[in-house]
């Protein structure tokens, strides 16, 4: 119960920053297709590797939190703009999800899972005051909301037999190396084959770091994992490769990031 408490209120915010996000249409365009691209290539990596697994989607979202978070430690070095460049794409990441457990799953969301993630997203994209709720449930989420989720459904059932499974190293391939991969060679097809232009002080090297940390996908994708993995022994397959695949991707990421020029 508590599990789905707290998985509302998180698509909650996510419904809030959809539609905060949607109000700034040409910020959102590069992005959000590079979130989409981001999200093909995990995908297309874990069918080739296991194709016979319902795990494919757990892939494919970003948690912003996590992936925040861990740009926060980088401080003044990172540039404002690559922040917004990072949850932009993050939000556009869990809105996509939020379609594909609509779309090829529906079979599988049970009346009480889709109130606690399409519906509640639903809601909080329909609420008023998006800014001022944002600025509010954002801390509650992220320092409370998302350890205790994490917690409860991930660490504490952690398994580290299962670490190299076909599963698990599925996932792990397909979120370190296919997160990256689509998310900067969409930008870079992108910016050369269509008008679309890098931000302002963002450029692909920062896109390739912040492909790194949407490696980091732990809420959305237990999320997920709950709805279509049937099996005790495949879930804890998929925490193991979720956890791996963070920890690789958030350490990449950073090392990454660490290298570009100081903000000024």
């Amino acid at each position: 119960m508590l599990s789905h408490i707290l998985t509302f209120i998180f698509f909650l915010l996510i419904g809030l920053e959809i539609r905060h996000g949607l109000e700034k249409p040409k910020d959102v365009i590069l992005p959000a297709i590079c979130a989409f691209g981001g999200m093909l290539a995990p995908a297309i990596i874990f069918i080739s590797l296991n194709p016979d697994s319902p795990a494919w989607a757990v892939s494919m979202p970003t948690d912003v939190a996590l992936a925040l978070g861990a740009l926060s430690l980088l401080g003044k070095r990172i540039k404002p703009e690559v922040r917004f460049f990072l949850l932009t794409l993050a939000i556009a990441d869990d809105f996509f999800s939020l379609v594909v457990i609509g779309m090829f799953f529906k079979s599988e969301l049970r009346l009480e899972s889709f109130i606690y993630t399409l519906g509640a997203a639903a809601i909080g994209y329909l609420l008023p005051y998006p800014t001022q709720l944002i600025k509010v449930l954002s801390p509650v989420v992220t320092f409370f909301i998302i350890p205790v989720y994490i917690i409860i459904n991930l660490l504490a059932q952690l398994d580290f037999s299962q670490a190299t499974s076909a599963v698990s190293l599925s996932i792990i391939a397909a979120r370190v190396v296919g997160k990256v991969l689509g998310i900067s060679l969409t930008a870079w097809l992108l910016v050369n084959i269509t008008s679309l232009k890098y931000p302002r002080n963002v450029q692909l090297t920062d896109i390739i770091g912040i492909g790194f940390l949407s490696g980091m996908g732990l809420t959305v994708s237990m999320v997920i994992a709950e709805i279509t993995v049937k099996s005790d022994v495949e879930l804890s397959q998929v925490r193991m490769g979720l956890f791996i695949a963070a920890l690789i991707s958030g350490l990449l990421g950073l090392l990454w990031l660490k290298r570009s020029p100081v903000a000024r």
